[in-house]
């Protein structure tokens, strides 16, 4: 994408977002993010989350307390469109257009 393509896109609300995950072993869980995706205006995040979303379905719930806790969170999370962290990212690119 070029970078003139690339403002536009955010000035016209595309995002960057990450699908969270939980995988689980008995006493041990740990909640992750997949890595960032960038979305364009009107694009679906559904097929971007569902590899996070079913690694979390089948590996999530097997952890006491905290598995069925993560879960449920990250499978709502992805199914809702994901985690934006836009903001975050355009600080951390530290690009002079969109840190005003």
């Amino acid at each position: 994408m070029e970078w003139k393509s690339f403002c536009e896109a955010i000035q016209n609300n595309a995002k960057f977002v990450v699908f969270p995950y939980c995988m689980s072993c008995i006493f041990v869980t740990a909640k992750l993010k997949s890595p960032v995706y960038f979305i364009l205006p009107g694009q679906n995040t559904f097929m971007k989350s569902i590899r996070y979303t079913l690694m979390s379905f089948l590996l999530g719930w097997w952890g006491i307390p905290w598995g069925p806790i993560y879960t449920v969170s990250s499978i709502m999370t992805n199914l809702s469109g994901g985690e934006e962290i836009t903001k975050t990212m355009l600080k951390e690119l530290q690009l002079p257009e969109f840190n005003k």
